[in-house]
């Protein structure tokens, strides 16, 4: 099975989704970053699925579920870089993913993760 790397950059680790996602993958990936965002104290999560072409529904609900499990664990999950073919098949299947926070590139959504914990007491 394919295990996608999750770097460190900060307070935030960046997922790059290089693959077409299978549910194995997407399964281990939410696990492995539970862990992670657990182990590491990361206040942000970003999520670059810029080379992504294709996505069902259930990746659509694991970008969701992995919102909500950082929600949980106190982060921020922005997922980046969406093709419009992605964006248009996500509301054709009727999935909003409420909660899940987007920008268009790299750059705005580690301005957006930023801008999330900007004034946060416990950031030192």
């Amino acid at each position: 099975m394919y295990r996608i790397p999750i770097l460190r950059m900060g307070r935030s680790l960046l997922v790059t989704i290089q693959v077409d996602m299978e549910d194995q993958t997407a399964m281990a990936l939410q696990d492995d970053l539970a862990e992670q965002i657990a182990n590491t104290g990361a206040n942000g999560v970003l999520i670059d699925i810029s080379a992504l072409e294709i996505v069902d529904s259930f990746v659509g609900r694991m970008l969701a579920a992995i919102s909500g499990i950082g929600r949980i664990l106190d982060a921020t999950t922005v997922v980046v870089g969406m093709q419009p073919a992605v964006a248009i098949t996500l509301v054709e299947l009727g999935m909003s993913l409420d909660g899940v926070k987007t920008a268009l590139n790299v750059s705005r959504g580690m301005a957006l993760l930023e801008a999330s914990v900007e004034g946060d007491p416990f950031d030192e």
